[in-house]
C-alpha cells in the first residue's frame, strides 16, 4: 500500500496570534514522498553471547541487564581451583621433562666423545641419540601442555568483547558453568537497523530511490535511514527478499527486537497535510481546533489518513488548504470552554 511521507526535517510555520493563549499552524498542501510501508524488527549489527569456556562454579557477576560495559571490562569470574591445579600438575610435567633432557643431553655428549674414541659401537651411539631426540619431544609435549593449561586458566576470567550494553543475564552468581554454557548476552547500541521482506515487484521502486523512513510506533519516533540495502537473495516461498536498514547512531530508547515500519519512498505526490501536534484523539473522535479569521475557536472532527512523517497527517476530510489549526489543543479546549474563543 502506498502511503505519504513528508521529508523528515519539514517545518509547518507557526503563525503568530497574539490575542490567543496558544500557537496556530497552517493546513496546507506540499509535496511529499508517496511510499510503500514494510513492517520489521529493530537489531542489532553488533551482538554477541558470552560463552563460558572452563567448567567451574560462578563467583562473580559484575554487570546486570540494562548496563553499559566498556570493551576489555570484566563482566565475569569463573572459579578457578581446578584449572590451577591442573596447570601446577603441567609446570611440574614440564620440570621433570626438562630434568629428563638434560641427562639424556649428557648421555648422548658422552656416548659420542666415546664412540669418536672407538669405545663403543655405532648401534650404541644411536640408541643414545634415540633418547635424546625422544626427551626433546617430549620436554616440547610438556611445555605445549602447560602452556594450554595457562591459557585455559585466563578463561576463567571473562571480558566485554566490545563496548555495549547488557541485554540479557543467563546465569545467576553461585551456578556451576559449563563450556559453551551461555553467560550474558550484549549489544552494541551504536549500531542498529532494520531488517525487513519486501516482495521482488517493489525491488525496482526501492532500489531506485534507496531512501527510506523507519517508524517506531511504541515511540511515536521516526528517523531517517542512513542506508538501505537489499540482500542478493529470495525466499523461494514468498518470492520476497529482505531489505536492510542502517539506522543512524545513538537513537536514544530504541533496542533490538522493537517493532518498526520501514516507509521506503518509491515517488511523489501532493498531499493536504496537519501537523499532528494539533490532532486531538478522544475514544473514536479524532478532531482539531480550528482557528477563523476572527480568532473564534471551533472542535471539528476531521478523517486522517496515515502519518505523513516526523509531526505531520495526511487529511483526508475534515479541513480545507490553509485554514488554521491550534497546535496545543489542550489549551484550546480551556480557551474554548471559557468563552473567550467565541464572538
Amino acid at each position: 500500500m502506498l502511503r505519504s511521507l513528508i521529508l523528515i526535517g519539514f517545518f509547518i510555520p507557526k503563525l503568530a496570534l497574539a490575542a490567543l493563549p496558544f500557537p496556530v499552524g497552517l493546513v496546507e498542501f506540499r509535496e511529499v514522498d508517496q511510499t510503500y510501508a514494510a513492517e520489521g524488527l529493530v537489531e542489532a549489527v553488533k551482538q554477541a553471547t558470552v560463552s563460558a569456556q572452563i567448567a567451574g562454579r560462578i563467583i562473580e557477576l559484575r554487570f546486570d541487564v540494562g548496563d553499559y560495559v566498556q570493551k576489555g571490562a570484566v563482566i565475569a569470574r569463573i572459579d578457578e581451583s581446578v584449572v590451577g591445579q591442573q596447570l601446577a600438575g603441567s609446570q611440574a610435567q614440564v620440570a621433570q621433562a626438562r630434568a629428563v633432557l638434560d641427562n639424556a643431553r649428557a648421555s648422548y655428549e658422552r656416548s659420542r666423545q666415546l664412540f669418536e674414541q672407538k669405545f663403543i659401537s655405532q648401534a650404541a651411539l644411536d640408541k643414545a641419540t634415540a633418547e635424546y631426540k625422544a626427551a626433546q619431544a617430549s620436554s616440547s609435549a610438556s611445555i605445549a601442555g602447560a602452556g594450554q593449561a595457562a591459557a585455559t586458566r585466563q578463561f576463567a576470567t571473562i571480558v566485554a568483547p566490545f563496548s555495549g550494553v547488557v541485554g540479557a543475564r543467563h546465569v545467576e552468581l553461585g551456578e556451576m558453568a559449563l563450556p559453551g554454557k551461555a553467560l550474558l548476552t550484549g549489544f552494541d547500541p551504536k549500531d542498529l537497523r532494520v531488517e525487513v521482506s519486501v516482495p521482488q515487484y517493489k525491488l525496482p521502486l526501492v532500489r531506485e530511490q534507496a531512501r527510506a523512513s523507519i517508524e517506531i510506533p511504541s515511540l511515536n519516533k521516526w528517523v531517517k535511514a542512513a542506508n538501505v540495502s537489499i540482500l542478493p537473495a529470495a525466499d523461494v516461498k514468498t518470492h520476497a527478499s529482505r531489505v536492510r536498514i542502517d539506522l543512524p547512531e545513538d537513537l536514544r530508547d530504541v533496542y533490538p527486537g522493537m517493532f518498526a515500519r520501514a516507509h521506503f519512498a518509491v515517488g511523489r505526490a501532493k498531499k493536504l497535510l496537519v501537523p499532528a501536534q494539533a490532532v486531538l484523539h478522544r475514544s473514536e473522535l479524532t478532531a482539531v481546533y480550528v482557528v477563523d479569521a476572527k480568532e473564534n475557536v471551533q472542535l471539528r472532527q476531521v478523517r486522517l489518513g496515515e502519518p505523513a512523517g516526523q509531526g505531520q497527517y495526511e487529511v483526508l476530510a475534515g479541513l480545507m488548504p490553509n485554514e488554521k489549526v491550534a497546535l496545543d489543543p489542550v489549551k484550546a479546549g480551556i480557551y474554548l470552554k471559557s468563552g473567550s474563543g467565541k464572538q
